[in-house]
């Protein structure tokens, strides 16, 4: 009873009237890393079109979606999308000093697992929802691959 009143004040006072400024500050960095996520899942599957487009190889296909599940473990495509991410380190390490905001480094890289977590999510359903192997028509298996990649997109 006695700390509640103070720490009510405090809280008023010194923190709630910044709170919508430091959340639009840090979501412009996660924005843009998701962004990047949902880019680096776009271009991954365009290629995988022109190059079925160029060979009409089926067995190519499969093979470049299986390599597609791996996306979310390849550190190196994966990592455009962490490099947005690391921006909040300066922008919180501000906060840190004005609001004693520890643990950076843990903000940093849940926010990194999730756009890792989303990308696996976006795999998955490509995959669920394309499958090279029940695709009879070579014909049409190019436009089947951009409707899926929309469909997950959206």
């Amino acid at each position: 009873a006695t700390v509640s009143e103070p720490a009510q004040k405090c809280c008023t006072e010194n923190i709630q009237p910044f709170l919508t400024s430091i959340l639009e500050e840090l979501m412009g960095p996660v924005s843009s890393g998701f962004t990047e996520v949902r880019s680096l899942f776009d271009k991954e599957v365009n290629e995988i079109i022109q190059d079925f487009q160029k060979t009409n190889d089926m067995t190519k296909l499969k093979e470049n979606v299986d390599q597609l599940m791996n996306l979310p473990f390849s550190s190196v495509k994966m990592e455009p999308c962490y490099l947005k991410v690391n921006l909040l380190q300066e922008l919180l390490s501000d906060l840190k000093s004005r609001f004693k905001v520890y643990h950076i480094d843990f903000v940093i890289q849940r926010t990194q697992n999730f756009m890792q977590e989303l990308m696996e999510n976006a795999v998955y359903t490509f995959e669920q929802l394309f499958s090279p192997s029940h695709q009879a028509d070579s014909v049409k298996v190019a436009t089947t691959i951009e409707k899926v990649k929309l469909r997950v997109l959206k």
